[in-house]
Parts: C-alpha cells; sequence; structure tokens
C-alpha cells in the first residue's frame, strides 16, 4: 500500500467537515458572519441529500425548520423553493402542536442547496476525505484528507452524519458504505478513537422505492396539499405558494403482509443478530412494528413523490433490510402494490455516533479545544435536527474563531435549546427525535412565533440583515398596536347580536371588551372584524393570527412565562469549569458519577440530569454559593 504525502494547503477561519443538512448550514452560518470557510464533503453530488424520506417538517421538527430560519439559515428558503406539496398539520389541535411538512423534490433540493453554497462570499465547497485531524496541545487546528492536503483552521466542524463507518445491510447482504451508496468515512472514526472519544454504534433505515406507473392510485387514499399558503421562511411571500401541488397516497399493510414478515423473522437482521446498532425508537422498521404491535391488524403506509422529474416513489412507514425477495412480497402484498415494480430495495445502516454528553452545550467537544461537532454523528435522527445543531456548531465555531463568547439557546427559547440539552445533559441511547411532548414550554416556543424569539438574535449576529428586521419590527409593531385596539374597544350587544343569533347564542346584556369577546371559543378574530372593522392596512395574514393565538391563550402563556422566570434564575447560576464533585460534601455517590461525567454548566441544567436529584441540587447550590470551589486537576 502506497503511504499518501502530507502537504500543506490553505488555511481558513474555520472548516466544516461534511455537506449534509448540518454541514450546509454550519457552513453558510459562519461564512456569514465574515469568517472564510472551507466545507469539505466526500461527494458533490449528495450536498444536502435526502437518502431517506425526500420532506422537511412535521411536528416539532417543522418548528425547528422555522427556527433556523429565523436565525438566518437556509433550510427553510431552500424547501419553499423546491416542495412539491405543502400541509399544516394538527390544524384541528392548539398552536403548540401544529407544524409545517412539505414534500421535497430531493433532487432540485439538493441542486438549490448547492448552488447557494458555491454562490457564498468566504466560502469553498470543496469535494474530498476527511481522514485526521490536526490536534495541537489539546486545540484542534485543522484536518487532513485522504490526499494527504493539510487545511489550517481556527475552529472545525465536524458533520460526518450515517457515513461514519456506514455499513449498509439488506438481509444477509452486509457491506461498508455511506448512506445510498455513497463512499463511507472510515478513517476519521478510527482517528477519534485515537484522540480519547467515546463512539457508540446507531442504526437506522429506509423503506423500498417503487415506480409510480405500477402504482394502482385507485385502491389508495389521496392526501392532497393545502390550499392556503403556508411557507417555512418568514421571508417566503404569500404570493410564491404552489398551486400545482403533488399529492402523497396513503394505504394500509394487512394479515398477510404480517404474515410474510413473520414467517421470515428469522431472515430479519433486526432479528437474527446482524444488526448490532441501536436503532430509533420513533421511527421502526415495518419488520419490528409487527412484532411489537402484534394486535394491529394494519399498520399506515404512504406513497410519497421523490420529485416532478422521476417515477420514484417512497414507501413511507415501510423501512425494512429484510432480503431483497421478501421485500418484493411486502410490497405486493399492500393494496394499490399488488403489481409494484421495485426500483430500490430497502436497507438498515448501521454508523459511529459521538456520544453526545462529550459535548458543551455551544457544540464544542470537551475532549478536544476548538473541535465542534453537529448533525446525525451527535445521535439525533433528522434532516431537521442536523440543521438545527448544524446553524448552532456554525455560529459558535464563528464566534470562537473571533474570540467572542459562545451563543447558546435555552429550553424556553427554542427547540433547537431543548434538543441541544437533552443531548449533551442526558446523553442518548438511542437516535433521537425531537417530539413536542420534549419541550415542557412548548406553548411559547410555536411554529408561528419563531421570529419573536429568535430574529433579533440572529440579526445580532449579523445572520439576518437590516431589511428584514425592519420587517419584522414592524410585523410585531402592528400585533401590538392590533392588541391594544382590541383591548380598547366595546362591542355592544347590538354589534355582537347577529353573529350570535346565527349560533343560537343568547345576546349579551352589556357590552364587552373585544379581547375578551375574543377569548370565547366560539369567536375568531374575523368575526371582531367584523363587528368592529379592520384595524388598519398593516393587519396582514399573520397579524391576525398572532392576536388570535395571543388573546385566547393569554392566561396559559403567562403561567408558563412564570415558570421561564424562574428557570432562568437557575440558569443564572453557574457551575465553575471542572469542578471536582468528588469535594462536595453531601452528594450521593450516583450524583457524583453523573455531574462529574456530564460536567453541567448551570445549576438549571445539573438539575436536568437523570440521577441527580434536588437534595443533591441543594446541597450543590450551596458549596457553589459559599464559595467552596474545589477544581479537577488539568
Amino acid at each position: 500500500m502506497v503511504e499518501v504525502k502530507e502537504f500543506d494547503s490553505e488555511t481558513y477561519d474555520v472548516i466544516v467537515v461534511g455537506a449534509g443538512h448540518a454541514g450546509s448550514e454550519a457552513a453558510l452560518a459562519a461564512a456569514r458572519m465574515g469568517e472564510k470557510t472551507l466545507l469539505i464533503t466526500i461527494n458533490l453530488d449528495m450536498v444536502a441529500f435526502m437518502p431517506c424520506n425526500p420532506s422537511v417538517g412535521g411536528p416539532a421538527k417543522g418548528i425547528v425548520v422555522r427556527e433556523v430560519d429565523a436565525l438566518g439559515g437556509q433550510m427553510g428558503k431552500n424547501i419553499d423553493k423546491t416542495y412539491i406539496q405543502m400541509r399544516m398539520l394538527n390544524t384541528g389541535k392548539g398552536p403548540a402542536v401544529r407544524a409545517l411538512r412539505a414534500q421535497a423534490d430531493k433532487n432540485m433540493y439538493h441542486r438549490v442547496m448547492k448552488d447557494t453554497l458555491e454562490q457564498e462570499p468566504n466560502l469553498t465547497l470543496r469535494q474530498g476525505i476527511v481522514e485526521k485531524l490536526i490536534v495541537e496541545d489539546g486545540v484542534c487546528k485543522g484536518v487532513v484528507s485522504g490526499t494527504g492536503a493539510k487545511y489550517h483552521a481556527k475552529t472545525v466542524v465536524l458533520t460526518a452524519g450515517t457515513a461514519s463507518r456506514g455499513k449498509i445491510i439488506i438481509g444477509e447482504l452486509m457491506y461498508s458504505s455511506g448512506p445510498n451508496n455513497s463512499i463511507p468515512s472510515i478513517k476519521l472514526s478510527e482517528d477519534l478513537e485515537k484522540h480519547g472519544f467515546k463512539l457508540a454504534r446507531f442504526k437506522t433505515g429506509t423503506p423500498p422505492r417503487v415506480n409510480k406507473n405500477t402504482i394502482n392510485f385507485d385502491e389508495t387514499e389521496e392526501q392532497p396539499g393545502d390550499e392556503e399558503p403556508n411557507h417555512f421562511s418568514f421571508e417566503t411571500p404569500d404570493a410564491q405558494y404552489l398551486k400545482d401541488q403533488i399529492s402523497c397516497w396513503m394505504t394500509y399493510t394487512n394479515a398477510r403482509t404480517h404474515k410474510i414478515i413473520r414467517d421470515n423473522l428469522d431472515r430479519a437482521p433486526m432479528f437474527s443478530g446482524v444488526i448490532e446498532g441501536v436503532g430509533p425508537r420513533y421511527c421502526p422498521s415495518i419488520e419490528d412494528k409487527v412484532v411489537r404491535f402484534a394486535d394491529k391488524p394494519r399498520h399506515q403506509i404512504f406513497l410519497e413523490p421523490e420529485g416532478r422529474d422521476t417515477q420514484e416513489y417512497y414507501v413511507g412507514d415501510f423501512s425494512t433490510s429484510m432480503p431483497e425477495e421478501i421485500q418484493l412480497k411486502m410490497v405486493h402484498s399492500v393494496a394499490g402494490l399488488e403489481n409494484a415494480q421495485l426500483m430500490r430495495p430497502g436497507y438498515a445502516i448501521e454508523y459511529d455516533v459521538v456520544e453526545p454528553w462529550q459535548l458543551k452545550l455551544n457544540m464544542e467537544t470537551k475532549v478536544i479545544q476548538n473541535l465542534f461537532t453537529a448533525g446525525q454523528m451527535n445521535g439525533t435522527s433528522g434532516y431537521e435536527e442536523a440543521a438545527g445543531q448544524g446553524i448552532m456548531a456554525g455560529i459558535n465555531a464563528a464566534l470562537r474563531a473571533q474570540n467572542k463568547d459562545p451563543f447558546i439557546l435555552r429550553r424556553d427559547q427554542a427547540y433547537i435549546g431543548v434538543m441541544i440539552d437533552d443531548l449533551v445533559t442526558k446523553g442518548t441511547n438511542e437516535p433521537y427525535r425531537l417530539l413536542t411532548s420534549r419541550a415542557e414550554y412548548r406553548l411559547i416556543l410555536r411554529h408561528d412565533n419563531a421570529d419573536e424569539r429568535l430574529t433579533k438574535l440572529g440579526h445580532d449576529l449579523g445572520l439576518i440583515n437590516d431589511d428584514r428586521y425592519e420587517r419584522f419590527v414592524d410585523k410585531w409593531d402592528a400585533v401590538t398596536h392590533e392588541m391594544h385596539r382590541l383591548e380598547k374597544t366595546m362591542i355592544t350587544p347590538k354589534m355582537a347580536e347577529p353573529f350570535l343569533s346565527s349560533l343560537g347564542l343568547k345576546g349579551l346584556k352589556d357590552g364587552i371588551l373585544a379581547d375578551r369577546f375574543l377569548r370565547r371559543p366560539e369567536v375568531h378574530y374575523a368575526d371582531i372584524v367584523a363587528m368592529i372593522g379592520e384595524g388598519g392596512a398593516d393587519v396582514d395574514r399573520r397579524v391576525k393570527e398572532q392576536v388570535e393565538i395571543r388573546v385566547k391563550y393569554d392566561g396559559y402563556i403567562k403561567k408558563e412565562q412564570m415558570k421561564i422566570d424562574r428557570l432562568k434564575k437557575m440558569e443564572s447560576k453557574k457551575i465553575p469549569e471542572r469542578l471536582d464533585y468528588t469535594k462536595v460534601n453531601g452528594l450521593a455517590t450516583e450524583a457524583v458519577q453523573k455531574l462529574s461525567k456530564i460536567n453541567p454548566e448551570t445549576i438549571a441544567q445539573a438539575s436536568r440530569i437523570s440521577g441527580v436529584n434536588p437534595a443533591d441540587i441543594g446541597i450543590l447550590s450551596v458549596y457553589i454559593e459559599q464559595g467552596k470551589i474545589a477544581k479537577t486537576a488539568m
């Protein structure tokens, strides 16, 4: 084997390794903050590629995309340019769980993101395989590629994703590969282990793809897109909402499907012991569903187009690693797919994960200074989670290069903050997926108000330009103005009578302020306007939406805000770095072990560690307040 000679190449401020959804956001953030940035990836034809479901958004995940956009990121803009269907989910429920989901044209999504990266000033896009880190005295100074090129930088962000020692499994067939039969990254994982990182082995998977022309859509249920305009980016105008959308379709497994799976479990890698990695609990394979939910007579299957210029359809919720001939039988047992032609078989992929408790809240590793990680290699499971981590890692890598303080989002500020805190504080023993239930302040962290929560922060970082920021200020000024108008405008019994009688309700005895009348469950903002008139030209659709949500949920929002205010007091109590917890008298043994492993940055973070109880937190708080600080030796 010929030894590759190393040679010095260019010097940058920030280097990002991997151009998936995390890497793309990280590189764009760093470059837009003025840092000379290199984005190096294994294959330029897989920039922002979607190896699994060609979609963006969904419960909790859709809110993350809005948050990325509110900070000045790209994913929302990119999907708004390349979607083929858009739907708002959970419209029959409250605003805290509503979320947007878009079906993407996966090839167009990749092309538009690649073009964005190529056109970005301060950003160099390059193909190559990073195999080693350049580390001096515990500080990352750059990377070395497979060709021997040494790229130097002030900070490095790793976003290697499922390519990290990736292994594809289809039945008895196993081979080294990244997603979608791409080249895997082998030596980088080995190098991380040499530097002392603890790696875990996770597994995810993808379903078969079938030819649209061989699907009998008459046997399926249509799932059309929404007619009312919605967008992921706050900058996308309603006039650009796509009218010519492509439907998705729904069908179901049945007793025959389940019998085929049960009869062949001995050949299922998930059950035969071939797969060693831990799979995602919230996105299980179809064989796992059939075994775990044996009482269920059927499971939903979604048929989703992969783009306008392809006949490939993604068989959603049908992820499998069964042998190909078994997959074919399974597909043909499903209504509408009896004669479906298999274009690509499903597969499982195992890959390396950097156990996320080795990270700080700013995404920097505790093992090596100036090295940041983001995306699926941190143990998450989706494009959206990857993008959220990516923009945060890119921001913090740029701030470190500028010798500035880190940027950290709290749990009450963003789902991104919830995700990062969960990963760093609790770790994960399976591919992590964001859920609305993970956010204790989900009525505050809504789809509709991501700009209110984060756009000023994005502007302060230099990721939101002045024009966009002025539009944002104007919008929220209009919300405040309209709220004040409703608080002062009286609705008389005569004004309300036609509306109430149309619903068969009793009329008012006395006048009532408009905002109080709007709190009634049967009353909507449009009804109020019909009685008192518009508040002015500035009351557009988004302003009206905010006014109605704020008025109707005012009491609940205030209660959550009180909880947040109490949390901030705990977040303000900082824990010194490298505190020697063995010196804190009275801490339980488990608490000492967990606190030493995680090294929390605040008392609030320490309180969220599993195994650390309130008594431990009380002891630790008093210890720090009394100034009894014992640091671990370096």
